[in-house]
């Protein structure tokens, strides 16, 4: 690929010895400065195909921002920066998180001092933009990352608003492991004649990854078949997923009081506090994390290997993106859902929209994780 010997050292360095399939075909065109649109499953390398990207592309001499990398969650964003750092080990490259919850002080003396690739969310980097702190006049790549997320509803005005600071020939690229038609049709606002990196929708759902479903007559049974499931989740590490942040809560109470370990994060929680169970869930102090969506996308924790969807989820791209916590790059994972009545509809057109079925779970699930 013709990278800068110092980047070949740091992603050797970094245990990568051959690039996945998403990293031969978009890494090039990303360098030669294009448009990119790239598509691949969950848990293939996506970050590490923009990060080796970015850090091809900066001068190092320069200590200006000239890429930004933007993120749904502060997690994914911080997670992002660690892969930049590690990977540019040897290049004495400078990135910073720029998230919200944390000190507005500590992100002004981090970009005073001048920092070659930020890696944040967008209301917090929209704010240091306006304020002028983060400086956009050599800014000339701009990556979003989970890319359907940040063009949804939510945050579409925010990456707009920061998108109109960017100096006019800024080079875009778009990754996500799921993207709709209406958000392809939206990137014809903001990108030039993009190369589109796309794997097949059946492709998608991810190979090594088992699934299943638990039939529970009602809501209230859920609990009780979770109980039962405890041991098989602590072999390894597990995700439960949850719809809301008060089911989280009210889940992680029911279990607690049946006297079982578990650690539970969202969105409410104070960003210390997301930070401190977030290392201690990556360092296996615990087990078992009850979560919501937050946790669904891009994070990469190796010892998961069983995910649960408690509640299944909304969309069917949610589904992709939270099973996908499991098995990453090529390890093997399962993927379990519990189902009431209703459920069964939900779960029958997320077969038929990714081309696969799940079957009901096995006496000796343990022996698959």
């Amino acid at each position: 690929m013709d990278l800068k010997e110092d980047l070949i050292r740091g992603i050797y360095a970094y245990n990568f010895e051959k690039p996945s399939a998403i990293q031969q075909r978009a890494i090039k065109p990303i360098i030669s400065g294009r448009d990119v649109i790239a598509q691949a499953q969950s848990g293939t390398g996506k970050t590490a195909t923009f990060s080796i990207s970015v850090l091809q592309s900066i001068d190092t001499s320069i200590r200006e921002t000239q890429a930004l990398i933007l993120s749904p969650t502060r997690e994914l964003a911080v997670q992002i920066q660690n892969v930049v750092l590690a990977l540019g080990d040897y290049m004495n490259v400078q990135c910073h998180a720029c998230i919200g919850g944390t000190s507005i002080g500590e992100d002004i003396k981090k970009l005073e001092y001048g920092q070659h690739v930020v890696s944040g969310t967008p209301g917090r980097v929209f704010d240091m933009i306006r304020r002028r702190n983060l400086r956009t006049r050599n800014i000339k790549m701009l990556v979003l990352d989970e890319s359907d997320e940040l063009l949804n509803q939510g945050f579409k005005d925010q990456i707009y608003d920061i998108y109109r600071y960017l100096p006019p020939a800024t080079q875009v690229v778009i990754l996500s492991a799921t993207l709709p038609h209406d958000v392809l049709e939206m990137t014809q606002r903001f990108m030039t004649d993009p190369i589109r990196v796309l794997v097949k929708r059946d492709e998608l759902t991810l190979e090594g990854i088992k699934q299943f479903f638990v039939a529970v007559e009602k809501e209230d049974f859920k609990a009780e078949t979770l109980f039962d499931l405890y041991d098989t989740l602590t072999i390894t590490q597990a995700v439960v997923f949850c719809n809301t942040r008060r089911k989280v809560d009210w889940l992680t109470e029911k279990l607690r009081e049946a006297n079982f370990t578990v650690s539970s994060m969202h969105g409410d929680m104070p960003q210390k506090e997301r930070d401190a169970i977030m290392s201690e869930f990556r360092g296996g102090q615990s087990r078992v994390l009850i979560t919501t969506d937050v946790w669904a996308r891009g994070i990469d924790v190796q010892q998961v290997s069983l995910v649960i969807n408690y509640d299944l989820p909304s969309s069917r791209e949610a589904y992709l993106h939270r099973i996908g916590r499991s098995g990453r790059f090529g390890r093997k994972g399962v993927g379990q859902y519990r189902e009431t009545v209703e459920d069964v509809r939900i779960l029958r057109d997320i077969e038929l929209y990714f081309s696969m079925t799940v079957d009901e779970m096995p006496a000796g699930v343990a022996d698959l994780v």
